[in-house]
């Protein structure tokens, strides 16, 4: 039987890593990796191994800091996980059957090499509901992977684990307790994720346009509600799309900020304003129409709705 070392990363999370160790239980080992927390997480974590170790906080390398525990685990296989996370019991089923050596023809791929890694599906729950849609569902996380085959490489927030050789696919979930509350949302964004997101986005070459403070809110919202059909997620639908956009709009903010509050010399700027606040309106009508066309079954109704479209277009 091949032995299962799961690593949990953890800073300040005495409200959460509970349930998330009692989910871990069923491993071989399990490692916590304390984060220079100041409440109770230590505490917790002693109730369910011995095997924590304690390195200071760097939030803008949160995941490149989870190296530290992998380094630490004596087990064949690592499963990552982070202290607001939960494995199901599915999802332990699965895994317990996969690495059973019984199993191990699961492991080969084409006969020729083995899987190093396995994606895991993972539910989001957002503000008390499982958010199905809106770009959170099925968030594939590669988070099990054979002891020295994979390691964070990148300080980026929300980079991948990168895995030497062959990949597979699970079937069950890792269930997220994401946002709970508009606080917890506002702090990750400003002082986490878009300080981050913003310094990448700087490291790629990115070409300034006073513009784009409308354009990466409004790309966002149409990605979340429109194409990534966040409205089947009702109004928690809406408001996540709405706060992405919000997020995209402070890593912008923060672009403007560390290129100096560069200053936009356009003699025409009210003007070419509205231009793009037009161009705004007409995306989101564009993407309601195209919506609604999709929900209408009747093939009859669908032409008849193409034509008028057509014909109100023209």
């Amino acid at each position: 039987m091949n032995k299962l070392s799961i690593v949990i990363s953890a800073f300040n999370e005495e409200n959460k890593i509970e349930k998330c160790l009692k989910s871990a239980s069923f491993a071989d080992e399990i490692i916590v990796v304390n984060n220079s927390s100041t409440d109770n997480t230590e505490e917790i974590a002693k109730k369910y191994t011995k095997n924590i170790y304690k390195q200071e906080n760097n939030p803008l390398a949160i995941d490149l800091q989870k190296n530290f525990g992998f380094s630490k685990v004596t087990g064949d296989w690592i499963l990552s996980l982070d202290a607001d996370e939960e494995v199901s019991p599915e999802l332990k089923d699965e895994i317990r059957e996969l690495l059973n050596e019984k199993s191990h023809k699961s492991l080969i791929v084409n006969h020729k090499s083995e899987m190093n890694g396995f994606w895991i599906p993972r539910k989001n729950f957002s503000f008390g509901k499982w958010i199905e849609h809106t770009g959170w569902y099925p968030d594939h996380q590669l988070r099990l992977f054979k002891k020295g085959k994979g390691k964070f490489l990148d300080k980026h927030v929300h980079e991948k684990i990168k895995i030497e050789g062959e990949v597979g696919y699970l079937k069950n979930h890792i269930l997220h307790q994401n946002y709970q509350t508009i606080p917890q949302f506002v702090h990750r964004a400003i002082d986490l994720y878009c300080p981050s997101e913003a310094e990448y986005i700087i490291e790629k070459g990115y070409i300034f346009s006073p513009f784009d403070a409308i354009r990466f809110p409004l790309d966002e919202f149409l990605s979340r509600f429109f194409t990534r059909e966040g409205y089947k997620d009702g109004f928690h639908g809406l408001m996540l799309s709405l706060l992405m956009a919000f997020y995209r709009f402070i890593v912008f903010a923060l672009i403007w900020e560390k290129q100096g509050f560069k200053e936009v010399e356009d003699d025409n700027f009210l003007e070419n304003t509205t231009k793009e606040l037009k161009r705004v309106n007409k995306e989101v009508m564009f993407w309601t129409k195209e919506e609604k066309q999709k929900q209408i079954k009747n093939p009859v109704k669908k032409n008849l709705y193409k034509i008028s479209r057509k014909i109100r277009l023209n």
